[in-house]
């Protein structure tokens, strides 16, 4: 799998969202191996959109396309200031649910000074542990970037059990998946709330 994250500020959300739901009616039909896309805008105007496709060939594919450059030209323009584009194929995904059902989505974004034993560390949680712990949560997208960076979308059932569960005492095994987390990270981690997630996907 392939993910492109991309990122940048805006002041028009409704021009962005119209423009990408343009996208979703134009293009999207003949945009072969793409999977889906997350899209959405926090309170202070970070855009963030994480695009899935099969392969990073087919991403290539779309993106040569005439009408997918006429397009971003056009989108482009509605953005304030540089545009942030990362690829990825270090791709994870996780289902709980069905993401597409989310009405909050949070995106994280750190670094850790080993990416492959960060990986290792969360795949030792029991997925029943996890499901019983946090049942607002429906899946997750982990994406990885050169230099220890990752990209995490979460996709929670609303913003008001994703904050209930936030308050939640974990279970002893989250608790030393997080401590170990916590001796990989450097810095901080980024928090992105999508209150208002657009989540597309081929019809």
């Amino acid at each position: 799998m392939f993910a492109q994250v991309v990122q940048g500020r805006i002041s028009d959300a409704d021009g962005v969202r119209a423009a990408l739901d343009r996208w979703v009616q134009e293009l999207a039909p003949d945009a072969v191996g793409w999977l889906g896309s997350t899209v959405g805008t926090t309170d202070d105007g970070t855009f963030i959109a994480i695009a899935r496709f099969e392969s990073a060939e087919a991403a290539d594919r779309n993106g040569r396309r005439p009408e997918q450059d006429r397009w971003w030209q056009e989108t482009s323009r509605l953005f304030d200031g540089d545009v942030d584009f990362r690829d990825s194929e270090d791709v994870t995904v996780d289902l709980q649910g069905d993401p597409g059902q989310a009405r909050f989505v949070q995106v994280m974004q750190g670094r850790v000074t080993d990416l492959d034993r960060a990986k290792e560390v969360m795949a030792q949680i029991p997925a029943d542990v996890m499901a019983g712990f946090r049942p607002d949560v429906l899946g997750s997208v982990m994406i990885g970037h050169p230099d220890g960076a990752w990209t995490q979308v979460l996709y929670f059932t609303s913003e008001a059990e994703a904050r209930e569960g936030e308050r939640k005492e974990p279970p002893r095994e989250l608790q030393v998946a997080m401590e170990d987390m916590g001796k990989l990270s450097v810095g901080g981690t980024t928090f992105l709330d999508l209150r208002q997630p657009w989540l597309q996907s081929p019809s």
